[in-house]
């Protein structure tokens, strides 16, 4: 499912190929969401469990949303035990700003001094 979602529906990685969803998921801090044993929602953390993690691959899929399921995923992922006390916790998105801002989100407070080397359409070849 978590494949499926990523490589076929997603805004940020469709074309994604299985390996690099499975070797990403075993490097990260996975939650998952799910609904009488069905799982519904996904988020992945990456982190050092000291001083950064960065949020990525949430998504709840569309038949499930409007219903807060997002709201809960983030909250049990930001009171996880192992990423409590990090200097810097960041995410990207380009729709959810909103939900987001709910969990202490900004905006960069030092964007001059971010800097990234980004390629969107990786997956598409």
């Amino acid at each position: 499912m978590i494949y499926r979602y990523l490589s076929e529906n997603s805004t940020w990685a469709v074309g994604i190929s299985r390996t690099v969803v499975e070797r990403s998921i075993e490097n990260s801090l996975c939650f998952g969401g799910y609904l009488d044993g069905r799982q519904v929602a996904f988020a992945r953390v990456v982190t050092d469990y000291s001083t950064f993690a960065n949020l990525c691959d949430v998504f709840v899929i569309p038949e499930y949303r409007g219903r807060g399921y997002a709201k809960q995923l983030i909250r049990v992922v930001m009171e996880h035990p192992s990423l409590q006390g990090l200097r810097r916790f960041t995410l990207n998105t380009t729709d959810s700003h909103s939900l987001y801002a709910r969990f202490g989100f900004t905006p960069p407070k030092c964007p001059e001094t971010v800097m990234e080397r980004y390629s969107p359409n990786i997956y598409l070849t």
